[in-house]
């Protein structure tokens, strides 16, 4: 059908206006009467006195315009840092290959625990790593299974209780014993003696593959040493009685004071490893290490560079005529009073962001760089020497800076030369990853104070089980307490005495058995300081002819010293554990060095604690006898 719309002469019906549905449309092009364009780029102003009241409404008269800076001259002096002590230990070489978190933190994997094998799925991941390891060499398989099997559990056994108390752990334990290998218990054998190998006690083993076996036998201890990272033997910076990490590094001096400045970390605990866990220690010699003096820098000349403008995302533009890139919205922070770091980054972002330059300077890791000479040069052919910003006396109390560490041992003004000691204001670069990967926690413990028993308790929060899996500390002692109780009833009911009585003494309560009393002791050779001691609280069992056993804590924690032969105490210092209590927990770390290298190792985090505690740990009670009991 045509359309009723359809139209003949297109140019008569425009002129008639005959369709409204039919538009015209001008178009606006821009013709300059000049060839110049200096006065359309001048952005003229109509009335330049408004703008000029505007400008003093804003405060802008107020401010006083200086050059830019455009040349700058630098001298640094540069060293690295050359000795390790990982707390009281001997001094040993820097070593740069490893990351600075993973030589410092690593604590070492409990395969054994009470003498007793622990984590057994390591134990099997490595077992069957050294049965692929061995597979082309011979049909060995079934022998190194024999020769180191998986234990099993016997839930009559009380010995097996960390096998058997837990359904999940004893289910583990039955379904692969005698069908996995136990690669930690030939780890352990392999690493207590270079002498040992890995046939020894098994006949199977042909002559001809003895070689071969000691071949993958040593790669199979280094693959396991590289796994997971380790502490050697006085290589262990864990410092138990203060639950917290000590070491100290230091680099050689060029400063007529002395030929080594030390850093020293007494107390790192916060699991991030930087500038602000150390501090300088003046009066610190880490000792002689055989090549210490090298630091392997070119030596230290001064540098010309021209400053660079601060720039960052969402950044003010200073023309007027741009528009900001719309990155970052500074206008939705949302900050309350107490957030005086956010406040000052705010203002610095806002106000004088195009205040600042950067003068570019490549560092090494493990790098100590101090500036003993800074010239700039601005756009009037002014030069001025700057000097740090946190220079002056070390505890002056208006004094701030940052990435600069603090002073040990300066007491204020010195006592020869009558003049408060100069801040140090070098920059240590710690060769320390940006990132690292934390797993679930592996154990958990709380140190809290129950002054009514006047005592430290260690609560065992989380505990990792014989399988290597973790679980609540309660729930385990309850099921280990109604294994032991199971075992007492199997073995028939004890005859207990007839009483009509209503009453009945009690000589003390009890607790749960994941917690762990510390008593105050004091300190050999004073009467005035105390410590606190580990102790252990009785299992009392009912119907149990005999006598109480101790209760021993399942966490590698807490079990300092327990494992050594012969066992050794353990002790806390007392002020390490406040009102508010503290928690250490326990967790594997993982991180990529520069190198591309993966490291693993298991790292200790402490904690401020929640507050005192109550255990309800009571002595001398009357406790009422049910009826019919």
């Amino acid at each position: 059908m045509p359309s009723s719309l359809r139209v003949g002469n297109v140019q008569q019906a425009i002129q008639a206006r005959l369709f409204p549905t039919v538009v015209t449309a001008n178009r606006l092009e821009a013709r300059p009467r000049s060839i110049s364009l200096d006065r359309a780029l001048r952005a003229e102003v109509r009335d330049p006195l408004w703008m000029l009241t505007r400008q003093w409404q804003m405060g802008e008269f107020r401010g006083s315009d200086a050059g830019s800076p455009v040349f700058a001259k630098l001298q640094i002096n540069t060293t690295r840092l050359t000795k390790y002590r990982p707390g009281d230990l001997g001094t040993q070489a820097f070593e740069y290959d490893v990351p600075l978190e993973a030589k410092v933190e690593r604590r070492s994997i409990p395969l054994t625990v009470g003498g007793r094998p622990a984590s057994l799925d390591l134990r099997m991941i490595m077992g069957r790593q050294w049965l692929a390891m061995i597979s082309g060499i011979g049909a060995y398989r079934d022998a190194f299974i024999h020769a180191y099997p998986i234990p099993a559990a016997d839930p009559t056994n009380p010995q097996d209780a960390d096998r058997c108390a837990q359904p999940e752990v004893w289910q583990l334990f039955a379904a692969t014993a005698g069908r996995m290998m136990d690669g930690g218990a030939l780890y352990l054998y392999l690493a207590a003696d270079p002498a040992h190998h890995a046939y020894d006690g098994i006949s199977a083993i042909a002559s001809a593959d003895r070689h071969a076996i000691d071949t993958q036998a040593s790669q199979f201890v280094r693959w396991f040493e590289r796994l997971l990272l380790q502490p050697t033997a006085g290589d262990d910076a864990w410092a138990p009685s203060w639950l917290e990490y000590q070491f100290a590094a230091s680099a050689p001096s060029s400063s007529p004071q002395g030929a080594e400045k030390a850093y020293v970390a007494s107390g790192y605990c916060q699991g991030r490893l930087d500038w602000y866990s150390m501090d300088v220690d003046p009066g610190a010699t880490l000792g002689s290490v055989s090549g210490s003096g090298v630091t392997g820098l070119p030596p230290a000349g001064p540098q010309t560079m021209i400053p660079v403008p601060v720039s960052f995302a969402g950044m003010p533009n200073t023309r007027w005529w741009a528009f900001e890139d719309k990155k970052t919205n500074f206008g939705d922070i949302d900050a309350s009073t107490t957030d005086l770091a956010k406040l000052l980054f705010i203002e610095f972002a806002l106000v004088y962001s195009n205040d600042w330059f950067v003068i570019p300077y490549t560092l090494p890791a493990g790098a100590i760089a101090t500036i003993t000479g800074f010239v700039v040069q601005n756009t009037f052919g002014e030069r001025f020497w700057i000097s740090a910003a946190g220079s002056g006396p070390d505890d002056a109390w208006q004094r701030w800076s940052m990435f600069t560490v603090n002073i040990l041992g300066q007491g204020g003004e010195s006592a020869a030369e009558g003049v408060a000691s100069p801040a140090d204001t070098s920059l240590v670069l710690l060769p320390t990853v940006a990132k690292v990967q934390q797993g679930p926690v592996t154990e958990a413990v709380w140190l809290v104070r129950d002054e009514v028993a006047n005592m430290v308790w260690g609560i065992e929060k989380t505990v990792q089980l014989a399988s290597g899996d973790s679980k609540p500390g309660l729930e385990t002692a309850r099921q280990t307490l109604a294994f032991y109780q199971g075992l007492v009833q199997a073995a028939g009911p004890s005859p207990a005495p007839a009483t009509d009585a209503s009453v009945r003494y009690q000589v003390m309560s009890t607790v749960p058995e994941n917690w762990i009393p510390f008593v105050p002791v004091h300190v050999d050779g004073d009467n005035r300081e105390i410590q606190l001691q580990r102790a252990a609280l009785p299992r009392i069992l009912t119907g149990d002819p005999n006598p109480p056993a101790k209760v021993q804590p399942r966490t590698m924690l807490l079990r300092q010293g327990l494992d050594a032969d012969p066992p050794q105490p353990y002790f806390v210092h007392e002020e390490e554990v406040s009102r508010a209590g503290t928690s250490a927990m326990q967790a594997y770390q993982r991180t990529r060095w520069t190198d591309g290298q993966v490291y693993t190792w298991l790292r200790v985090m402490r904690q401020t604690g929640r507050g005192e505690g109550s255990s309800g740990l009571a002595f001398d009670q009357a406790v009422p006898v049910p009826p019919g009991t």
